[in-house]
């Protein structure tokens, strides 16, 4: 593709994007280069990295469109970020909307108006808080109540690209097994700096298509994930439940510190998800571990109450700590669904506690950095259920074998791009009185 294609390219991803305002970006990049094959490689990932880029620095567009009285429009949009991220001149954005064969067709007068308008730089004193530090108004409480004094470094940090972070399965290999492996395929990694399991690429490539990804060897997962795994420590022999599994990312990394002894349960609410789940279960070779469907009227947790070492709530959330991976999530979410979130959380948590036998734990998590979706939780949990008391990060972090210092201080682990390079997460883990687990 010539480089203006590309550009045209983008426009037309955006545009799908903003045609599906509720759908996760990434679904619909799928579908669009699933459509479009002829797209080589190095061009899908140039497309598409333009496109998410605009996506990434949304607020802060629409906020120079509406100076420029322009319209927030993909081909604005795109022309707006030419000119304020990466240094085009006017001329130049105009120029590459020629017309000619894949390219755009030419600006409007109104178009070029706008366009002649538009003053870098990028960021401007005179923005409000929210566009300045690119985090929507109904997330900026929480996001200041975490991050207090250091958020404008944990804002920028969010509005960065995310890394690639494998995890080893140690059902197939050891992680030097997995780094040579990988890097007789020509790439590149390092170990990352907390999870034992885990292997950070030097540069982005493609692993889908790799032997050591096809053959089980190694998962897609963010290091925080697997901290939160980790955190579980699930051991050999023990009855576990993933009570919101999705794709069973965490069920394949418990499997494996279980030595594939013991059991494990997997349970989501989306047979799609589940169904995926049982596919990457028999790719990594695990087979202590099943998949159950949480449908309405479902009788299976009062028959199991009690039951399992291990309780892992991996809940649903709004994903702020995932919007170097989602940036279209900033503007995706918004206040009622934080409100609805949270009630949903209070009532999988309560449901889940029961499932803890006397002396087993219950590992909370999500991949968000809010407040009320992390601590807030914790804390009704407990009013409610008096048996329950948190375990330090410290002591789960040494008991789970952990010989590198714990990444924070505190009741829980808070993790953050800007502090540790992970996704944002938290981590929470509760003990039933009882007895030893």
């Amino acid at each position: 593709m010539t480089p203006n294609a590309r550009l045209a390219a983008a426009i037309a991803l955006l545009e799908a994007v903003e045609s599906q305002p509720r759908r996760p970006a990434d679904a619909i990049a799928n579908d669009f280069f699933r459509a479009r094959r002829y797209i080589g490689g190095g061009d899908r990932r140039a497309v598409s990295e333009r496109a998410w880029a605009v996506v990434r620095e949304r607020m802060r567009l629409d906020w120079h469109l509406d100076r420029a009285d322009g319209a927030s429009t993909p081909r604005l949009l795109l022309a707006a970020h030419l000119i304020l991220a990466e240094g085009w001149a006017g001329r130049d954005v105009a120029a590459a909307f020629s017309g000619e064969r894949h390219d755009e067709p030419p600006l409007t007068q109104a178009e070029r108006r706008v366009v002649e308008a538009i003053r870098p730089p990028l960021l401007r004193p005179d923005m409000p808080e929210e566009v300045q530090l690119n985090i929507p108004g109904w997330a900026l409480p929480g996001f200041r109540a975490r991050f207090g004094r250091d958020l404008p470094a944990a804002a920028e940090a969010m509005t960065g690209t995310a890394p690639l972070d494998l995890r080893v399965n140690l059902l197939r290999g050891s992680r030097e097994q997995a780094r040579a492996a990988l890097a007789a395929e020509g790439i590149g990694t390092e170990p990352t700096p907390f999870s034992p399991w885990g292997l950070r690429l030097v540069e982005r490539r493609p692993i889908l298509a790799t032997r050591a990804y096809r053959e089980g060897l190694v998962e897609v997962q963010d290091e925080g994930s697997q901290l939160i795994a980790l955190l579980a420590d699930a051991r050999p022999g023990m009855r576990v439940a993933d009570y919101c599994a999705g794709a069973a990312g965490k069920t394949l990394a418990m499997a494996a510190t279980m030595r594939n002894r013991g059991r494990i349960v997997a349970c989501d609410v989306s047979v799609p998800r589940l169904a995926g789940a049982a596919q990457r279960l028999r790719r990594a070779g695990v087979d202590n571990a099943e998949t159950h469907l949480l449908a309405p009227g479902d009788r299976w947790a009062k028959r199991r109450a009690g039951q399992f070492d291990r309780v892992l709530v991996d809940a649903p959330c709004t994903g702020t700590g995932t919007w170097r991976r989602n940036p279209d999530a900033r503007l995706r979410t918004g206040a009622r669904d934080l409100e609805e979130l949270v009630a949903k959380q209070r009532e999988i948590l309560r449901h889940a506690a029961s499932l803890v036998r006397s002396g087993g734990r219950l590992v909370y998590a999500t991949c968000s950095v809010l407040p009320e979706e992390d601590e807030a939780q914790v804390s009704a949990l407990l009013e409610d259920r008096p048996e329950f008391r948190v375990v330090p990060l410290a002591t789960a972090w040494a008991e789970a074998g952990m010989a590198v210092p714990p990444p924070g201080e505190g009741e829980f682990m808070a993790l953050a791009p800007s502090l540790q390079g992970t996704d944002g997460f938290f981590c929470a883990v509760l003990e039933r009185a009882g007895g030893a687990a």
